[in-house]
């Protein structure tokens, strides 16, 4: 084009070819074009109000085509996810999936939910318990409701297990992902087993879940506790990268993940009032505790070097 000229265009199925026939070419739509068609697809389904959220907040369409696709490619390319026995996992009805936590920003528990998304042979979804303050968060807590996790509360995880529901807890809670790098992969806490009585109450399976990768994304050195409290936050992280680059201090470093699933702990076999028995509930926490913390020091002597290929 020069000069206020227009040169047309010609469909590539008009191009003649050396002998002046007509040369026929199937187009085919980049992957790029496909992905923009899906989701101006999906946005006129939303506005024409198509779409359906259930009553905890989750949006399976949204989070499948659109909130996890940022997620898929931290799996993927940065983290590189080596999921183990994913079948370990029941392929319906309720369970309880209970994995260490770490990584300052617990990113672990949406990597957890990723393995089991799409690597599971039925594609369960994780309905994760989380904290107050997740959902306290603007924006966080909106899109934390969207991809199915709720507040962690007896009730709440009651109505997800009567349903048939995969539930996914983090026992060690703030303990875990605000601990220090020097204390890494040495699993918190249990608290007082909430998780187990719940599982006992509908005779569910209790998987656990080793994370090994998680500790190496933001190394937690240090802690400032009055910055913390300023902020209202459970710790106030110094890492290798925040505060000193600012945003990009939000950056996870590279490091390799394997997430590895147990053989289920059943709980069918116990009586009707197992979940008010103390020292039952005390010990199958000891023993889901004990039986992760075994799981990493293997998991981190397959995986090696924390950020080689």
């Amino acid at each position: 084009m020069s000069d206020g000229v227009v040169v047309p265009l010609r469909r590539a199925d008009d191009v003649p070819s050396a002998s002046g026939e007509q040369i026929e070419v199937e187009w085919e739509p980049s992957p790029l074009a496909m992905r923009v068609a899906e989701l101006i697809a999906l946005l006129e389904r939303r506005r024409r109000g198509e779409f359906e959220i259930d009553d905890f907040g989750y949006d399976a369409e949204l989070t499948d085509e659109v909130l996890l696709e940022p997620f898929r490619w931290l799996y993927r390319h940065w983290f590189r996810v080596q999921a183990r026995d994913v079948a370990n996992v029941p392929a319906d009805g309720g369970a309880v999936v209970v994995a260490n936590h770490s990584g300052t920003l617990a990113l672990d528990s949406v990597m957890v939910s990723l393995a089991i998304h799409d690597e599971h042979p039925t594609g369960r979804v994780l309905r994760g318990l989380g904290g107050d303050l997740v959902f306290r968060t603007p924006f966080v807590g909106s899109v934390a409701r969207a991809m199915g996790a709720t507040l962690a509360c007896t009730a709440n995880a009651d109505r997800l297990l009567s349903r048939g529901e995969l539930l996914g807890v983090w026992p060690e809670g703030y303990k875990g992902v605000g601990k220090r790098y020097a204390e890494r992969y040495r699993v918190q806490r249990f608290g007082r087993g909430g998780f187990v009585a719940t599982a006992l109450r509908h005779r569910a399976p209790i998987v656990p879940c080793a994370v090994v990768g998680g500790e190496e994304t933001y190394p937690l050195l240090a802690d400032v506790p009055v910055l913390a409290r300023l902020f209202g936050l459970p710790y106030f992280p110094i890492t290798p990268t925040f505060p000193w680059l600012g945003p990009l201090g939000a950056v996870p470093l590279p490091s390799r993940w394997i997430i590895a699933f147990g053989e289920p702990i059943p709980t069918h076999g116990f009586g009707p009032d197992a979940a008010d028995d103390a020292g039952l509930v005390l010990d199958l926490t000891d023993q889901v505790r004990e039986t992760i913390q075994a799981m990493l020091p293997r998991l981190l002597e397959e995986r090696g070097s924390a950020f080689g290929r």
